[in-house]
């Protein structure tokens, strides 16, 4: 771990941007030569991708997939081993792996070689060490039936998941995740880290207590995209409807502060586990134009009022739609803008509700294609 940080530190600071550049620095040390490998191709990355100006302190060591093997066996406590090469002795030792159990078919995957493993990565959490696997598998992305069921998610601060599926022209059987676990850590894990960086604690503090925060949001994730996926599938041909990120981040502006809310939480990685699992579960997945779903009756499609986090209100008087659960009206609004037979929406907003980069409003054909696509996830488990 120590050479290969030093090795990374001179070929950073030697301004190496190249392979070759990269390769002259770090020859010298006694490395594999997949981690080298992974050196040449890392560091030229800091400069051009990531337009770094410093090197932070807790680098995991890289390696390139060539250097992967691990073995299994269901007579050890801890089944799998992954094999360690050591550097200039042309041999190498077996460190047992604690993989994650909901892991284990990719795992047997791997050790077939029925998938493909990329770059992985060894990272020290003070006593113990996590090894990053990222591999690809083939996921032929499904059809959306003549005759789908809409099932609209919205992402949210108060619920943090609320989906609703769109059956008849009218929304059915809501499900809301709620996001007060969530929001509270986040909450508690700003002011304890504020207060451990006033009190000048070592960085080691501070880093487990990020990672603890991290990881329990994590979990939560984890579990509110699982939920999701089955409650999109105790229904009859359905198809996932989310709202397309890049109008979030970069079209719409919240003001400053609702801007920091949006940013701190991880939105792209709640809907990116959507999308992961649904289409491993052999659910279509697609994304709609965001813009005014929180302000728009999902029933008589006018502009209305959200007096509160969790009510709407319509303004329109001939609407039997008085108040509405919000969070409930923008996923039925998500789900209705998709139109799986291509033709327009039926209703009019009071106001100009299309995208500024021109698209349409109620579609996504722009954003995913129906073909087979290499999926990727990291494996993550404990030496």
């Amino acid at each position: 771990m120590a050479t290969y940080c030093r090795a990374l530190s001179d070929a950073f600071e030697s301004g190496a941007d190249t392979q070759n550049a990269v390769n002259d620095v770090v020859t010298p040390y006694t490395l594999t030569s997949y981690a080298k490998d992974a050196l040449k191709n890392y560091v030229p990355q800091l400069r051009d991708t990531y337009n770094a100006s410093e090197l932070d302190d807790d680098h995991p060591v890289r390696f390139t997939n060539r250097g992967f093997r691990i073995d299994h066996s269901d007579e050890r406590e801890h089944e799998f081993c992954w094999r360690v090469p050591q550097a200039g002795r042309g041999n190498a030792f077996w460190i047992p792996l604690r993989i994650n159990p909901e892991q284990e078919s990719l795992w047997f995957d791997l050790l077939d070689e029925s998938i493909t493993v990329g770059e992985f990565r060894l990272q020290q959490h003070r006593t113990s060490w996590v090894l990053h696997v990222t591999v690809e598998y083939e996921v032929t992305e499904p059809e959306t039936p003549d005759n789908p069921t809409r099932i609209g998610f919205d992402i949210g601060e108060s619920k943090l998941l609320t989906g609703c599926a769109y059956q008849n022209n009218t929304p059915t059987q809501p499900y809301i995740y709620d996001g007060g676990r969530a929001r509270a850590l986040r909450k508690e894990m700003h002011t304890t880290l504020k207060r451990l960086q006033e009190r000048n604690a070592e960085q080691w503090r501070v880093d487990e207590r990020f990672d603890h925060y991290q990881n329990a949001l994590t979990d939560i994730v984890e579990k509110a995209s699982r939920e999701a996926v089955e409650y999109a599938e105790s229904f009859e041909d359905p198809v996932i409807v989310l709202e397309d990120l890049s109008y979030i981040r970069e079209n719409l502006d919240y003001g400053k502060y609702m801007n920091r809310r949006l940013h701190s939480w991880a939105f792209a990685r709640l809907t990116d586990r959507i999308e992961d699992k649904a289409l491993e579960a052999g659910i279509p997945v697609e994304f709609v134009n965001p813009r005014y779903t929180s302000q728009t009756c999902h029933a008589c499609g006018h502009i209305g009022s959200r007096g509160s986090q969790s009510e709407f209100k319509c303004t329109n008087v001939e609407c039997w739609v008085s108040e509405y659960q919000a969070d409930i009206n923008a996923a039925a609004n998500i789900a209705n803008r998709f139109d799986p037979w291509g033709e327009s929406v039926p209703w009019k907003l009071e106001r100009d509700d299309s995208p500024r980069d021109g698209s349409t409003l109620d579609s996504a054909t722009a954003h995913r294609e129906s073909s087979a696509r290499p999926a990727q996830t990291t494996l993550t488990e404990w030496g």
